[in-house]
């Protein structure tokens, strides 16, 4: 599969208006490096120049919404080809914001088709849902057997004038994952306080942050998801996390807590050792401030 040879992933979605950002990426292999061969934006989404992190050929973009934040109504749509042998990260510049949703919720989209051998990382600062706010987030990436994947999320609740800890009127995140068109994760998180008490059982049980990092990849063992185990045994008071193996295979890591901070260094800690284990490349060093 080539980006030069292909069309985008899928085209936009029909929504009733066109997106308020747009952002189209390729990704293929050049010598030793993973380089853009197909790019282009339109409205309140974009990226910066790319960067490499280490000395492996992953290249990283950050994305960028000119606007600070999402409104009601907002749409996004990401679309992404990682070729085969490509590496790509993709990240944001900083937390992605939800205000006030009036009428009618925000909502982004992402598509990605990665080929044979081919990382993805998805790996954005948090999403802060604030008072008011309701969010619909669906990602859906297809991929070639021997191709990896590692996206992570933490939903973060906003200010709210009142103290309370769940302002926002709903988040939705749904990812589904097919391997050679066999669908092997479909996740769907939903959180609406306005249907009931959040910190019950069943729901995230006392915690007000939750993080997710979903991992897609042949070496998935039970050796791997062993240490992942370890790793989790040593969060602190107040923090709750898990690990699900996958039969895709993969595995799903899932962390409630207290604060952002504490949830993002985990499930990075999380993605260290698999990008140590199965990539050869060193922990993330994100530097954005």
């Amino acid at each position: 599969m080539s980006g030069s040879d292909r069309a985008w992933a899928v085209p936009p979605p029909s929504w009733p208006v066109e997106p308020t950002g747009e952002l189209h990426l390729a990704v293929g292999s050049r010598g030793n490096r993973s380089v853009a061969t197909r790019q282009h934006h339109r409205g309140a989404l974009r990226v910066i120049r790319p960067m490499y992190l280490d000395d492996s050929s992953q290249v990283t973009y950050v994305m960028v919404n000119p606007g600070g934040g999402y409104l009601g109504g907002d749409t996004y749509f990401t679309d992404v080809v990682v070729d085969d042998g490509a590496r790509l990260l993709l990240t944001t510049q900083a937390a992605t914001k939800v205000y006030r949703t009036p009428g009618n919720r925000a909502r982004q989209r992402t598509e990605a088709v990665l080929g044979e051998g081919a990382v993805l990382e998805i790996i954005p600062d948090q999403l802060i849902a604030y008072r008011g706010a309701a969010y619909e987030q669906t990602t859906h990436v297809t991929m070639a057997p021997s191709a990896i994947l590692i996206s992570l999320d933490v939903v973060t609740p906003g200010w709210a004038p009142d103290g309370s800890a769940f302002g926002y009127d709903s988040v939705r995140l749904r990812t589904r994952v097919d391997i050679a068109d066999s669908p092997v994760l479909l996740d769907n998180l939903r959180l609406e306080p306005a249907d009931g008490d959040m910190r019950a059982l069943g729901l995230l049980e006392g915690h007000s942050h939750v993080g997710s990092l979903t991992v897609i990849g042949q070496r998935t063992d039970d050796g791997i998801i062993e240490r992942v185990r370890a790793l989790l045994a040593n969060v602190g008071a107040g923090v709750r996390a898990a690990v699900t193996r996958i039969e895709g295979p993969g595995m799903l890591v899932r962390v409630l807590g207290h604060d952002t901070g504490t949830i993002t260094a985990l499930l990075l800690g999380v993605d260290a050792l698999v990008r140590r284990e199965w990539l050869g490349a060193s922990p993330l060093v994100l530097r954005k401030y």
